[in-house]
């Protein structure tokens, strides 16, 4: 548990809206998708609701997400879909509208190795012009940007598209952790561009850490949301690494206090397995007003 922070004080309601991406589906948390519906219903009547974002899901598992909410109100479970390739697109779509109870409010769109970076923008928006033309307007379209020679050309090709970035933070294996100067330098391609991105895998806690289990190094979504504002700012690459690096709760829960709620214009969600938990540590922090934690377990 991240430490209090003495004195601390709430932040803006705005700084934290929608932060939160419900993810409770996705490893390490795997939760069985019928406990994580009915605890998604839970989240956002809960008083901690102004930070739930959308409830998290593969394409995959629409048909039995169908068969799951089939007794809801339509439109009743707002929903971010992942997707493994862009040309999944249209299938997508489909699927989403076989679920009456869902209303779609994400797409995260990965990018397939080999598909070079100056197709992907195209290759969306053939499917995504009935976005124009049907209830679906209120739709963010993320595209997961590759950690490989491919994320500074798809970055620009975002930057003429209405589509939002996406990075992957950590994952399964120590690997899939981009270190803190990897990160810094997509934050500032991003920030430069004017691309507004997320965050999803591996933001486990508020402030940098050690996992005590798995020993990987574990980036912290204060840390990122702070380096972020330090790169509006204007911060240098340096400058956003020794933010992305910092450990210390009370300095990191400082910095983020002084921040503007125009910073989530840029790093608008993370996706989390456990919504209680950042719940719970911004307010151990101070961050929070105590009303929003008390339909906390």
């Amino acid at each position: 548990m991240t430490a209090t922070r003495p004195g601390a004080g709430a932040v803006p309601p705005d700084l934290f809206a929608s932060l939160c991406d419900d993810a409770a589906v996705f490893p390490p948390g795997d939760m069985p998708l019928a406990e994580a519906v009915l605890a998604h219903v839970r989240h956002v009547a809960a008083a901690h609701a102004p930070l739930v974002g959308p409830l998290v899901l593969p394409q995959a598992r629409l048909a039995e997400l169908a068969e799951l909410t089939a007794g809801y109100p339509a439109g009743s479970v707002e929903l971010a879909v992942t997707l493994p390739s862009p040309d999944e697109v249209a299938k997508a779509l489909a699927s989403v509208t076989a679920v009456p109870a869902a209303q779609l409010r994400v797409l995260e769109v990965a990018v397939p190795d080999g598909m070079p970076a100056a197709e992907v923008v195209p290759r969306l928006s053939t499917p995504l012009q009935v976005l124009t033309t049907c209830d679906l307007t209120r739709v963010t379209v993320y595209v997961e940007v590759p950690r490989d020679e491919r994320r500074a050309a798809l970055i620009g090709c975002l930057a003429d598209s209405p589509y939002l970035a996406k990075f992957r933070t950590g994952g399964v294996r120590a690997e899939l952790y981009p270190d803190e100067r990897e990160l810094a330098r997509a934050v500032l391609l991003a920030v430069r561009a004017k691309v507004p991105f997320k965050a999803t895998a591996g933001l486990h806690h508020a402030v940098r850490n050690t996992d005590p289990q798995t020993r990987f190094e574990q980036h912290g979504y204060l840390n990122l949301l702070a380096a972020t504002g330090a790169a509006l700012n204007g911060a240098v690459e340096g400058e956003i690494v020794a933010v992305l690096a910092e450990r210390d709760a009370s300095t990191v829960a400082k910095l983020v206090g002084a921040l503007s709620p125009e910073v989530r214009e840029a790093f608008r969600s993370f996706g989390t397995c456990s919504i209680a938990e950042p719940v719970t540590e911004l307010a151990a922090l101070g961050l929070l007003t105590p009303d929003l934690t008390k339909d906390l377990p």
